[in-house]
C-alpha cells in the first residue's frame, strides 16, 4: 500500500460572469443597455398625463420604460405630506398645531373630477378605477357682487338662488331646458339655431340673458377662464353645459369628485395599470440625454444603470413632460396660486369640500380666480384642517423680489374667501406648451397644468396626446381592461 497522499481535485473554474448587454446608438456607438435596453416608447415623467398615455400603451401591447428623475410618483401632479410641503417652499419646520405630517396629502395641481368627465371614462375604460375611491365634492359656487352663491342643485335652489333676478330665473329655465333637450342628431332640439355658425354671445342674446345671467353660464357651468369664448361657435359651450348638467344628475349637490387620499393616487394608480401589462418603472433616474437618429427623430435615452455608469435604452417613440424638453416647449403663461392650511371651512354652507369660482367680470381681472377647498373627510388633512388653494393665470411678467406681495396683489379678492389662515405659501409657474405635435420627431409633450379647479382641460391633452400618437382619435366607449380581472 502506497504511503503517497491521494492527488487532490484540480479547482473547480469560477463559473462565468454573464455578459453586460449592449446596445447599439444610433452613431453606432455600443453602450450598457439601460434596463432591458429596447422599448417601443420610452415615458419621461410620473405624472397623471404621462402615466395615463404609460399605462395606454402597455395595455395596447407595448414595451414601455417609465423613468422619473424623482423618487416619487407624481411629477407636477404629486400629492407630498406636510413636512414635504414646507421643505419644498424651504420654510422650516411646521407648526406643532397643523397636527402629524403624515396626516396630510397635499396636490401640487389641485382638481376636481367632472363626474361624468372623460377622466372618469378613462378610468373606467382601463379598469384604473378599482383602484381608487372616490368621494363627492359637497359644493360649488359662484361668486357675484362680491358674494360666494351656491351654484344652484336641485330646482328649489334654482327658484331661490340670488344669482339671477326674478324674471330673469324665467328666461334661463328656457336656456336650461333648450341645453338639456338639443341633440345635434335631431334638427327638431335645435330651434332653428346652427350652433356650428351662430356665436355663444348671439345665441345668449336670442335667449334674452342678461350679463349677470352669462357670466353665471359661461363660468360656473361650462367652466371657461375667460370671455373669449363669447365670440366663437356656441357648439361647445352648450356640450360643456350638458356635461356640467349630466354629472350634477349623476350625485347631485355638486358634479365634482375627488379620490381619497388626494390627486397623487391617480398617478400611481395608472402605473400600476401599466406595471401590470409589463411596464418598468425606473424612480430617482437622471435623463442625462435624450438622443435622436440622423432624422431627428427620438432614439432613446442616456441615463445610469444599476452599476453607476452610463447606460442607454432605444425605443421608437419618446413621451414626456415639459420640464424635461426646455427646447421643444414654448411659455404660454404664468400662474400664480397660494397653498393654505386652515382651521374653518371657507363656503357659506360650510361645506368640507367645494369650489368657488371667481369670474373675470366680477373682480376686474382677464380670468377667473379658483378657490378650492378639501378637508380631512377626503383623507388629505389632520383633523380640523382644511387645505385651500387659490389660483388664477398671472397678469405679470415678473413678481420681482417680493414674491409674496406681489402674488397677494393677484389673488386677493380669492385670498378674502379664506379667512383666517394658519400657514400658506404662494407660488408661480411657466404654462409650458410644446413647439410641434412631435410626430416628425416622435416626441410627444404635455402640456404643463392650468390653474382650473377641474380636470377638463387636463384630460383634452391627453386625448391630444394619443391622437398625435396614434393618428386617430382615443375611443372611450371601448373597455381596453376586463374589469373582472385579477391582478395577478
Amino acid at each position: 500500500m502506497s504511503d503517497e497522499a491521494p492527488e487532490a481535485p484540480p479547482p473547480e473554474e469560477a463559473p462565468e460572469a454573464p455578459k453586460q448587454k449592449m446596445v447599439a446608438m444610433p452613431d453606432g456607438t455600443e453602450m450598457p443597455a439601460l434596463a432591458d435596453g429596447e422599448y417601443d416608447a420610452i415615458v419621461l415623467g410620473t405624472g397623471l398625463k404621462e402615466c395615463i398615455i404609460s399605462g395606454i400603451l402597455s395595455v395596447d401591447g407595448k414595451k414601455v420604460l417609465h423613468m422619473d428623475r424623482n423618487d416619487y410618483y407624481g411629477g407636477e401632479s404629486a400629492s407630498v405630506n406636510l413636512n414635504q410641503l414646507f421643505e419644498r417652499f424651504g420654510a422650516g419646520t411646521p407648526n406643532a398645531a397643523l397636527g402629524n405630517s403624515r396626516d396630510y396629502n397635499i396636490d401640487l395641481a389641485p382638481k376636481f373630477i367632472m363626474a361624468n368627465g372623460v377622466l372618469v371614462k378613462m378610468l373606467i375604460m382601463t379598469g384604473v378605477n378599482k383602484y381608487l375611491e372616490f368621494k363627492q365634492v359637497d359644493g360649488s359656487y359662484v361668486v357675484k357682487d362680491g358674494k360666494p352663491n351656491k351654484v344652484p342643485a336641485t330646482d328649489t335652489e334654482a327658484l331661490a338662488t340670488p344669482l339671477v333676478g326674478f324674471f330673469e330665473k324665467r328666461r334661463l329655465r328656457k336656456f336650461v331646458m333648450y341645453v338639456d333637450e338639443y341633440d345635434e342628431a335631431k334638427p327638431a332640439t335645435h330651434q332653428g339655431h346652427d350652433l356650428n355658425k351662430i356665436t355663444c354671445q348671439e345665441l345668449f342674446a336670442k335667449f334674452g340673458l342678461e350679463k349677470g345671467t352669462v357670466d353665471f353660464i359661461g363660468h360656473s357651468l361650462a367652466l371657461y377662464d375667460n370671455d373669449k369664448y363669447l365670440s366663437q361657435p356656441a357648439m361647445e359651450m352648450i356640450d360643456r353645459c350638458k356635461l356640467y348638467g349630466e354629472s350634477l344628475a349623476r350625485y347631485g349637490k355638486s358634479p365634482y369628485l375627488y379620490p381619497l387620499y388626494g390627486l397623487g393616487e391617480l398617478p400611481q394608480a395608472f402605473a400600476r395599470l401599466a406595471a401590470v401589462y409589463g411596464g418598468t418603472y425606473m424612480l430617482h433616474k437622471p435623463i442625462d440625454k435624450i438622443v435622436y437618429d440622423s432624422d431627428g427623430k427620438a432614439a432613446g435615452i442616456l441615463s445610469i444603470g444599476e452599476d453607476g455608469k452610463p447606460a442607454y435604452a432605444k425605443c421608437g417613440l419618446i413621451v414626456g413632460d415639459p420640464t424635461y424638453f426646455p427646447d421643444k416647449t414654448v411659455n404660454t403663461q404664468k400662474v400664480v396660486r397660494c397653498i393654505a392650511i386652515l382651521s374653518h371651512p371657507i363656503t357659506p354652507g360650510q361645506e368640507a369640500s367645494a369650489q368657488v369660482i371667481l369670474p373675470q367680470n366680477q373682480i376686474g381681472r382677464t380670468n377667473d380666480i379658483y378657490v378650492f377647498c378639501v378637508s380631512s373627510g377626503h383623507c388629505v388633512a389632520a383633523q380640523g384642517k382644511y387645505i385651500a388653494f387659490v389660483s388664477t393665470v398671472s397678469t405679470r411678467d415678473d413678481f420681482g423680489s417680493n414674491l409674496a406681495k406681489a402674488a397677494n396683489e393677484e389673488l386677493k379678492e380669492g385670498l378674502k374667501l379664506l379667512g383666517k389662515v394658519d400657514s400658506y405659501f404662494f407660488d408661480v409657474y411657466d404654462v409650458k406648451e410644446p413647439k410641434t405635435d412631435g410626430v416628425a420627431d416622435k416626441t410627444f409633450i404635455s402640456r404643463s397644468y392650468d390653474p382650473s379647479s377641474h380636470f377638463e382641460k387636463t384630460t383634452e391633452d391627453v386625448m391630444d396626446m394619443y391622437q398625435r400618437i396614434y393618428g386617430k382619435p382615443l375611443d372611450l366607449s371601448k373597455t381596453m381592461v376586463d374589469l373582472s380581472a385579477d391582478d395577478e
